[in-house]
């Protein structure tokens, strides 16, 4: 049988065109773009080239994009980098009686939670969780409360701190704009709208959107949005942070300013053609494919909720990534199946850390309110190109034959995993 990867979301080959786009400017123009010499104007007319092909492909400015090392960058320089300006405005302003909090939906990626937890630690900000439906549609009214809270809060004696007590004041507000575990698609157009009406900035996470849905940062009012080249084909270590000039920053970096002086050190030039040639790749692709890849993700739903009625489709059916099916098992271990899948040929995810002996509930499944030992049944299959109709079959086949392998092992001795996934794991 064919051997499928299923496992796009977490990373993309690098495809061919991206690694003869970047050859050059590792081997002849490789200039620092900051040197004032010809070979350095060639490297910086190459930086800024791909500066505005990643703007025009997000619906954004040219000066908007930031060049990091990758999403995980983008995601804490947004986050730690906003907040660390607004608390220092609004403590100018307001004294010290601010107390400064940070919004996020319980559904974030570590990057924009721990960020934001890194923020409560060292400068005091409470980290206000908004919860998500059965689908992981954040709760648009409990996010509405939250901000208004901040504003009665505002309209008090309690700003200027005449009345001694501290004053609850929103530094930012960061969502993503799908979900990386279920798939799910949030309407981040409608949350900037909600930030807005109360003075405060967005962020979004579109690391696993992008190249996968069209993006217009500017059309739905984003302040910030992050990015990672390596989920849509470039080398691992390249992405972006794109950033309206509006919303204050400070640098997590010090250094030789560039990047708006927001991120320091000398800009890999041949990384920023890659990450736009393939996101440029990727929207191309996106325009092409769109409507087959929804169709063999639905074939694919269809033909495992058939072989397997005990499986549950996790996340909402609609609005959701193209290339994104995800299931939770009941009775199943998902780190046993997930060892079973790939001992026959489907390399897939279970859209949580896994380590040897242990699988912990995914938080997605937990706040989206499923039962943590149904949670822990979860897997992820993932693609960024249509199935053939031969491998969704091949794919239903496995499944079956893997769930009712684990289950018949589940009477005879381990009440979760074969002797095959046993020996995987050991």
């Amino acid at each position: 049988m064919e051997h499928l990867y299923l496992d796009a979301a977490s990373t993309e080959p690098v495809g061919g065109n991206v690694i003869s786009v970047m050859m050059p400017f590792l081997t002849e123009a490789y200039a620092n773009p900051m040197s004032v010499h010809s070979a350095g104007k060639t490297a910086a007319r190459a930086l800024e080239a791909a500066r505005g092909s990643i703007a025009a492909d997000l619906g954004a400015r040219p000066d908007d994009v930031i060049f990091t090392s990758g999403g995980t960058e983008a995601d804490n320089l947004a986050i730690k980098g906003i907040a660390m300006a607004r608390i220092r405005l609004l403590r100018e302003s307001y004294g010290e009686q601010v107390r400064p909090r940070i919004i996020v939906s319980s559904i974030e990626h570590p990057a924009v939670l721990e960020s934001a937890r890194w923020m409560e630690r060292w400068f005091g900000c409470e980290v206000v969780e908004i919860p998500v439906d059965h689908q992981a549609h954040i709760d648009l009214d409990a996010l509405r409360a939250e901000l208004a809270q901040s504003d009665l809060d505002s309209s008090s004696d309690s700003v200027s701190g005449t009345s001694g007590k501290p004053c609850n004041c929103t530094l930012l507000v960061s969502t993503m704009l799908a979900n990386n575990e279920v798939g799910t698609v949030e309407p981040v157009n409608e949350i900037a709208r909600i930030a807005h009406e109360h003075g405060v900035p967005l962020h979004v996470d579109a690391v696993q959107a992008a190249g996968l849905i069209p993006i217009r940062m500017r059309e739905w009012d984003v302040d910030a949005l992050s990015l990672s080249g390596h989920k849509f084909g470039t080398p691992k270590g390249l992405g972006a942070l794109l950033l309206r000039s509006r919303v204050p920053v400070e640098p997590l970096m010090s250094g030789g300013g560039q990047e708006r002086s927001l991120r320091s050190g000398t800009q890999n030039v041949a990384g920023a053609v890659a990450l736009a040639v393939a996101l440029r790749d990727s929207n191309t692709r996106m325009h092409e494919i769109g409507r087959a890849l929804v169709a063999s993700r639905d074939r694919l739903i269809d033909a495992v909720l058939r072989v397997e009625p005990r499986a549950q489709l996790t996340g909402d059916s609609q609005r959701r990534l193209p290339g994104h099916a995800s299931f939770v098992f009941p009775g199943l271990s998902g780190e046993a199946l997930l060892v079973d899948l790939d001992a026959r040929g489907i390399a897939c995810s279970s859209g949580s850390a896994c380590a040897v002996g242990r699988h912990e509930a995914p938080g997605t499944l937990l706040a989206m309110g499923y039962d943590p030992a149904v949670a822990k049944s979860a897997i992820r299959m993932t693609f960024r190109e249509p199935l053939t109709l031969e491998q969704i079959n091949q794919i239903a086949s496995v499944v079956e034959e893997s769930c009712n392998s684990l289950r018949g092992a589940s009477t005879v001795s381990d009440p979760s995993i074969n002797v095959q996934a046993q020996q995987a794991l050991a």
